[in-house]
């Protein structure tokens, strides 16, 4: 699918991992229609931290939300993967997208955290397609500045889609609050790979069963200055450009050597 050179005139295909109605979607949305005509397939209710799980062994429901008058957007009860799957394969096959943003999703999405996220993975069904796809993540906040993220958001987008190369790339984009506040860099670099949210509380519940809670806690070691983590942690913006192909290639050809028996 040719990409539009100049960034306008896009069809683009939004989608999350909040629900419809989180308000990093609807800031989003806002922004994104600078650049061109914005197509909302979301899911119908919160599904952070599914990853990129799929529906199949149940009815995959879609139910269309009407504005004023008018088709606003598609609310899918399923996962954020399930969305982009279901809008390019059957919702819009007939008017295909451009591009694929999912966000503007409440919590960065860095380091290791990538694996676990649904709004990345929204992103990263929109590449299997072949189609450009960027993922969009903010700093929680109590008071999250969603519109002012949007605006980082669509001015980074507007920059990728300018790129030839970008063409049918997968790109993770983190504003950190600070870059909500005061004009911060965006910075080039690659996820983080230091573990972290290891631990679990044992908590018990009213009826005396027990039950573990997930705590949220960062890595010991500092991590390594140019990556996702620590320049989120100084304020900047992040760009990584990913990819899903999870072969470890350099070990093809020595483990050719290793006579394997089955």
């Amino acid at each position: 699918m040719p990409q539009k050179c100049e960034g306008r005139g896009l069809r683009i295909l939004l989608t999350n991992d909040d629900g419809v109605f989180a308000p990093g979607l609807a800031a989003l949305e806002q922004q994104l229609r600078h650049l061109g005509e914005v197509v909302i397939v979301a899911p119908a209710t919160e599904q952070s931290g599914v990853g990129h799980s799929i529906t199949y062994l149940t009815p995959l429901v879609c139910k269309a939300i009407h504005r004023e008058g008018r088709h606003w957007a598609w609310a899918v009860d399923g996962s954020p993967a399930d969305c982009v799957k279901l809008a390019v394969a059957e919702l819009l096959k007939d008017n295909p997208v451009d591009l694929v943003v999912s966000g503007i999703n409440s919590g960065l999405n860095a380091g290791i955290n990538v694996l676990y996220s649904g709004t990345v993975a929204a992103a990263i069904e929109g590449a299997f397609f072949g189609i450009t796809s960027v993922a969009v993540s903010l700093e929680h906040d109590d008071d999250a500045d969603f519109q002012s993220a949007a605006v980082i958001a669509r001015n980074v987008i507007g920059g990728i889609v300018k790129q030839p190369r970008s063409q049918g790339g997968l790109f993770n984009l983190n504003v950190p609050t600070a870059a909500t506040e005061t004009p911060r860099e965006v910075k080039i670099v690659p996820m983080g790979l230091e573990q972290y949210g290891r631990t679990y509380e044992k908590r018990t519940d009213p009826g005396g069963r027990g039950y573990y809670w997930a705590l949220w806690s960062e890595s010991e070691s500092q991590p390594p200055e140019m990556t996702d983590v620590s320049q989120l942690r100084d304020g900047n913006v992040t760009l990584t450009p990913l990819h899903f192909d999870l072969t470890r290639s350099e070990m093809l050809d020595p483990m050719r050597d290793w006579n394997l028996k089955g």
